[in-house]
C-alpha cells in the first residue's frame, strides 16, 4: 500500500476517534461502555496504522549496497 493510501486511511482513522470521543462525552450511562469499546478498536486501529506510516517513512535496512558481495 503507497504513504499516500496509508495517511488516507490514517486520516479516517483518526476522524473516527474523534467522532467517538466526543459521542463519549454525550452518550447515556447505559451506551457509554459500548461506546468505549468501540472507541478502543478504532485507537487501536489509529494506532496500528500510525505505526505502519511510521516504518514506511524510514528507508528499508535490507535495500542499498549493504549486502552487495
Amino acid at each position: 500500500m503507497s504513504i499516500k493510501a496509508l495517511a488516507i486511511e490514517l486520516y479516517k482513522a483518526q476522524q473516527e476517534v474523534h467522532r467517538l470521543q466526543d459521542r463519549l462525552e454525550t452518550a447515556s450511562l447505559g451506551d457509554k461502555d459500548q461506546v468505549r469499546n468501540e472507541l478502543k478498536r478504532a485507537e487501536a486501529a489509529c494506532n496500528y496504522l500510525r505505526r505502519i506510516m511510521d516504518g514506511e517513512k524510514e528507508p528499508s535496512p535490507f535495500s542499498g549496497d549493504s549486502f552487495k558481495r
